[in-house]
């Protein structure tokens, strides 16, 4: 594993332009119109530390490897799903070195400390992949936008 800090994208908002086009070309295709100029205003929401929406950078010498944020309602017909985890994104070059992981950890930390008590995140792996491997446990399969994804919980109580 790769040696790690964290720090909050407002922090450091000159990553904001990078988030952004990983974000873009990660999952732009699946947003119809979304320009990575798009991404980038959206992220200008995320930029705090201590409130929700955040977003928090996985950082190895200095340099981003790895972003996640803390948000609210991500995901449209579940008005009742208050907190949610997402957009954890991995440069390709650090992957397979536990940063996902590291940085669901942190963020569940972070949760924690504004006093969530249930996170909520959806995922394209289907049988849950990392998250379940962390903890997190299937709540319900859907296509969402055209894709289909599971709806994971955990309880952070």
């Amino acid at each position: 594993m790769i040696t790690l800090e964290f720090c909050f994208l407002a922090e450091r908002p000159e990553f904001t332009a990078l988030v952004a086009h990983w974000y873009f070309n990660e999952w732009g295709a699946l947003a119809p119109g979304a320009t990575v100029n798009s991404f980038e205003d959206k992220l200008a929401g995320y930029l705090q530390k201590d409130a929700i929406p955040l977003a928090l950078l996985a950082m190895q010498a200095n340099k981003p490897v790895g972003v996640a944020h803390l948000r609210f309602h991500e995901m449209t017909i579940y008005p009742d799903k208050t907190h949610w985890l997402g957009g954890v994104y991995v440069a390709p070059h650090a992957r397979g070195e536990q940063v996902a992981s590291a940085l669901v950890k942190r963020i569940e930390q972070l949760a924690q400390s504004f006093g969530v008590r249930e996170l909520h995140l959806q995922t394209e792996q289907q049988d849950g992949g990392l998250y379940q491997r962390l903890g997190w446990k299937a709540q319900e399969r859907v296509n969402y936008r055209g894709v289909d994804v599971v709806v994971m919980s955990k309880s952070l109580s």
